[in-house]
Parts: structure tokens; sequence; C-alpha cells
């Protein structure tokens, strides 16, 4: 079964997702998956061999008042997952930016989990 297409904007951004997940191919490390709205920012460790979600972070629940849907933020949530991702024992993990261009807000959130600590 398919997901349906809200309009060709959500389709484009379907087929940048798919080529960028099927570029990392089968890998054994942790991969952080992000994704970006307008309004927050949301990153996932996700274990390669069961699918399945490690932990997240999100602006939602690391920013607590003011703007969530700006750099600022996206660097409070790379140092968050840094931080989490420390605590599971992991250190190397892929990046998948999920089909978002790697500036801005998804690149903020990149350069603080390096900056913390993460190898990518």
């Amino acid at each position: 079964m398919s997901m349906k297409d809200i309009d060709e904007k959500h389709r484009k951004w379907r087929a940048r997702r798919s080529r960028s997940r099927n570029a990392l191919g089968r890998v054994d490390r942790v991969m952080v998956t992000v994704f970006r709205s307008s309004k927050h920012i949301y990153a996932q460790l996700v274990d390669p061999t069961s699918g399945r979600t490690v932990g997240s972070v999100s602006s939602r629940s690391v920013v607590s008042g003011g703007p969530t849907g700006n750099i600022e933020a996206a660097k409070k949530v790379g140092v968050a997952l840094a931080e989490l991702a420390r605590e599971k024992n992991i250190e190397k993990v892929v990046f998948n930016r999920n089909g978002f261009l790697y500036h801005g807000r998804v690149k903020a959130l990149g350069e603080a989990a390096r900056e913390a600590g993460l190898q990518f």
C-alpha cells in the first residue's frame, strides 16, 4: 500500500527522502534521522538491525518557551541528541538528512551534534 501524495511538493520531498536513504545503503551504524517542520525539528537514533528507534529528541522537548523553529533551537537539539547517544553508548552514527538540504537548521543540528561528540 502506497502513501498518497498531498501535492507535487510532497511527492518531490518523498522522492528526495528515498534517494538520500538509498544512498546510505545497508550500514551497521546507528542512523540519525532528521525531520524538519515549519515550527519544530526532530531527530531520532534508529537501530540498523531492527529498524527500531533507540531514542529521540525534538525542539518541543528541549526548548521551553521562546521560538522552536530556528537555528538556535536546532543547535540545542543537536547537543541533546549527542548526550542521548552518549548515554546509550553510541559514538559513531550515520546522518540521514531525510531529503532536506544540508543547510540552515539541518546543518546546525548536525554541526552541534559533531561538536558535542558524535562522529559521522
